[in-house]
């Protein structure tokens, strides 16, 4: 029997986060394992007149290309998936993993090649979303694999990330209005500042936002959301910053990550774990060593750390900043092949300042600023 909370979730992701009308082309992608989520999102964007097709990932076959192709084949391009990008009115996907840690053997350098390998298909989903022609929804589809790393059970987990997106609830596309409003009054705000500071146990940092836009993040982009961000100017950023909590790509975990900045260039980083990875990673590209993304979290019903960034991200009271490719519907013109967010904790004596004025301590938005 379906989950109603999955039905709910489909009908949210089609009519809501993507608006998806009659003659869009809608392109449903999602890992062999989601295949329940699949049939609900393809049954509800039909009903909405769209014409549909589907890519399904499989993880084996994604593992042994990953592990047995040359430097040459993984810098090749996915041409399926640019070509459906390319064609495509909308895009839907979920994550969901079978085994999380499938890639934890893997040399560091092949991740960096199939990072490479997909650049082409990364730019025009980059270059759609920056100008409106593509509209895009991520979402989390519950598997025994991603409950575990979360250290929760199945029904758990489910809890956890249908609560999350606000599907208990009666009339989740009214919540997710409201939020939206909620955060309006922020984006209003920041969009007439000009440079940030923020200040935490071992973080000391000037981003400068000036001219960018704010991005109002209320379930239309990845669902479920909560959080406002930016692209901040590539070469005026300055100081340093600690991420509380572990950076994870492609499933592999990188610990106690220290970053240096000057002119918006990392200049020095250090990791207490995986720092190969670290460094092969901003290696991918020129655009790796700097920031295309600053963000502040703001779904308070999200507290716990899943390591699972689509989540954990948007964990009330934290900031997180990404290396590499930017948005440019936010103004952002750095380029690169990895897009790799990392999260950093404001809830125990963190500050951020626009402009010199305090308007957020200890992980809550200071109201009497506004």
């Amino acid at each position: 029997m379906t989950d109603p909370r999955l039905k709910k979730l489909a009908n949210l992701l089609v009519n809501y986060s993507t608006k998806v009308k009659k003659g869009d082309f809608v392109l449903v992608q999602a890992g062999d394992i989601a295949i329940p989520w699949i049939n609900e999102v393809v049954r509800e964007a039909v009903k909405a007149g769209a014409h549909v097709e589907t890519l399904v990932d499989i993880p084996d076959v994604s593992e042994i290309i990953l592990k047995n192709s040359t430097e040459e084949q993984l810098l090749m391009e996915k041409y399926i998936q640019r070509v459906a990008l390319e064609k495509a009115d909308v895009w839907l996907t979920a994550w969901a993993n079978k085994n999380t840690k499938a890639n934890s053997n893997v040399d560091p350098l092949k991740l960096q090649l199939a990072a490479k390998g997909a650049s082409s298909w990364r730019k025009v989903y980059s270059e759609r979303m920056g100008n409106g022609s593509l509209r895009w929804c991520g979402t989390q589809y519950p598997t025994q694999a991603d409950a575990q790393e979360a250290e929760m059970s199945l029904s758990e987990y489910e809890d956890f990330v249908y609560g999350a997106g606000l599907l208990d609830s009666y009339d989740p596309i009214y919540m997710w209005q409201k939020i939206h409003d909620e955060q309006d009054v922020w984006i209003s705000y920041l969009n007439k500042k000009t440079e940030l500071h923020i200040v935490s146990e071992g973080t000391d940092i000037y981003v400068n936002i000036s001219g960018r836009k704010w991005i109002n993040c209320s379930g239309t982009e990845n669902f479920p959301d909560g959080e406002i961000f930016t692209s901040p100017v590539e070469n005026k950023i300055n100081g340093h910053i600690t991420f509380s909590f572990p950076g994870i790509y492609m499933g592999k975990s990188i610990e106690g990550i220290y970053l240096e900045v000057e002119n918006g260039l990392v200049v020095k980083a250090t990791a207490e774990k995986g720092e190969d990875l670290l460094h092969a990673l901003m290696d991918t590209d020129d655009g790796a060593k700097y920031f295309g993304e600053v963000a502040i979290g703001t779904n308070y019903g999200i507290q716990k750390f899943t390591r699972n960034m689509l989540f954990d991200e948007k964990i009330g009271g934290t900031v997180h900043m990404a290396l590499g490719d930017s948005m440019p519907e936010a103004g952002g013109k750095n380029r690169s092949a990895i897009h790799w967010d990392m999260l950093c904790d404001m809830r125990q004596g963190g500050e951020i300042y626009a402009d010199g004025e305090l308007f957020y301590k200890d992980g809550q938005f200071i109201k009497s600023v506004l």
